[in-house]
């Protein structure tokens, strides 16, 4: 089992820029205060910003016609959120909830433009953060699609703990109230089936729970049934 010492809350996801870099884009911001449930951005709503968060937790989502929401990302202070590619003004593809009352940092991809043009070192960290957004969106998909439920169910956990999760005990408690309907959300399948399945892991004394929180007590198994690649935790997050 790995080290539950190391399984502390992840690094946010700005840590692909140098400190000279991180500071040119610091300089950029605008500062707004985002209450709970308000919104960053909505699906289809034109996608010409990014949002660092200082403080608060963000969750992303896409939703279905019939109304089915399934969460792509949760995002926390460190982390920089939008959709960002080489075709400034398209139209965003999923919704940005704030999940806690919130600061937020926001970029217009104007200035975002000029740093690049500018700075040849901040192009590069700029195309750092791009390439690992996009290998984390791909090791999601992953999971949900080639090891089934369970697996993608498993490897959700496993996120959790490195995004989440403290020291309790030889064990990993992962410090956030996170329901069946959120884990259902986050891998597509009905609260039912999660329901069953976390029964199951229970009676296999792979997790148990702590005044509403899992405790994960068998990280190995977790890793054998989504065929864990041992991902850096920057990578494997939430």
């Amino acid at each position: 089992m790995r080290n539950p010492a190391n399984v502390m809350e992840a690094h946010g996801n700005t840590c692909c820029f140098s400190e000279a870099s991180f500071n040119r884009l610091q300089v950029m911001m605008k500062d707004r205060v985002m209450p709970e449930s308000s919104h960053l951005f909505w699906e289809g709503d034109t996608a010409d910003k990014l949002f660092y968060i200082k403080r608060g937790r963000v969750k992303v989502t896409k939703t279905t016609d019939e109304g089915k929401e399934l969460i792509l990302y949760m995002y926390q202070s460190g982390d920089l959120v939008g959709q960002a590619d080489p075709f400034f003004g398209t139209k965003h593809s999923f919704s940005a909830e704030v999940l806690e009352d919130s600061d937020i940092g926001v970029i217009d991809h104007t200035d975002l433009e000029l740093l690049i043009c500018q700075h040849c070192d901040f192009a590069i960290d700029f195309m750092k953060w791009m390439g690992s957004h996009h290998r984390i969106t791909q090791t999601k998909f992953r999971d949900l699609m080639m090891y089934g439920k369970p697996g993608a169910l498993c490897s959700t956990l496993i996120r959790l703990c490195n995004t989440y999760g403290e020291p309790h005990g030889d064990h990993i408690l992962i410090h956030k109230k996170i329901t069946h309907t959120d884990l259902s959300n986050m891998i597509g399948a009905t609260r039912e089936s999660v329901n069953r399945m976390l029964s199951d892991l229970r009676k296999k004394n792979a997790v148990e729970y702590d005044n509403g929180m899992i405790v994960v007590k068998d990280l190995e198994m977790l890793q054998s049934v989504c065929h864990c690649e041992l991902c850096p935790r920057e990578i494997c997050r939430i």
